[in-house]
């Protein structure tokens, strides 16, 4: 798969039911459009059950329709695009998310793209060849899939069976591991939840990053409003480790604004 266009590609894959991988999807975009970085944030998931149905600051009047029944809708966050599919349908499977060339804006450059997979990471996995699970294809450049958990023993015995059900897509080199696993809602590991985690998911949490609980955002959600600083700052260093940002350790709200 060609990800060039993409600039560097993160889908964010949530390793169980209600993990927070919508948010965290918005705040990485936040983060990277406050740092001056051209940022498209791609909302796969089903509409009726999007985590990001109001992110919207300014909705936008472009749309792409890769089939007649599906579009894409390209909006505005702040400065940063927002492409999220729209449909009469009553419901979006996993398997009929356009691919994604189909969610390529004529945006020039995107320095990075950031993909809430949406559909539960469970059902997601299943097919990283086509639907949502193609964001999780490999190619170059290689894209930087993150997976996301809560920090409890029922979170972490799942996204280790999601990593299962990835297993034998990358071995065969159709798909990427995760790089990076993400904890939201703790600033770290409470005790004995560590020790949950199976031999796929182990090498995963020594490093993982921690993206503290925010209970504005856990009542309200995503809104058109960027989401608070103390979440953009757990994110800062991760994004800065793969070059995305300044190596400052936090965000800048000087570019706050819609457009």
């Amino acid at each position: 798969m060609d990800w060039s266009g993409f600039g560097t590609l993160i889908p964010v894959l949530a390793g169980s039911p209600g993990a927070g991988a919508s948010v965290l999807a918005a705040a990485l975009t936040d983060a990277l459009q406050l740092g001056g970085r051209c940022a498209l944030l791609v909302d796969a998931a089903d509409p009726a059950r999007s985590g990001l149905a109001a992110a919207a600051s300014s909705e936008g009047p472009w749309v792409h329709q890769p089939h007649r029944r599906l579009a894409v809708r390209y909006s505005w966050r702040g400065h940063a695009l927002l492409a999220r599919l729209e449909s009469g349908l009553p419901a979006i499977t996993p398997g009929m998310v356009p691919p994604p060339p189909a969610w390529l804006p004529e945006l020039d450059p995107l320095h990075a793209t950031v993909v809430d997979v949406g559909h539960d990471g469970w059902r997601a996995a299943a097919n990283p060849l086509a639907g949502a699970g193609g964001w999780l294809r490999a190619g170059w450049p290689s894209p930087r899939p993150i997976l996301v958990v809560r920090p409890t023993r029922p979170s972490l015995r799942q996204a280790e069976q999601v990593l299962a059900r990835l297993d034998p897509w990358i071995t065969a080199g159709a798909a990427v591991p995760p790089y990076q696993l993400v904890v939201m809602g703790a600033k770290r590991w409470p005790a004995h939840v560590a020790g949950a985690a199976g031999r796929r998911l182990d090498e995963l949490v020594e490093h993982a990053v921690f993206v503290p609980h925010d209970g504005d955002v856990e009542v309200g959600g995503i809104t058109a409003e960027l989401l608070p600083q103390r979440l953009l700052d757990a994110v800062c260093p991760l994004l800065a480790g793969w070059g995305l940002l300044a190596p400052t350790g936090r965000s800048s709200r000087s570019r706050k604004g819609s457009r």
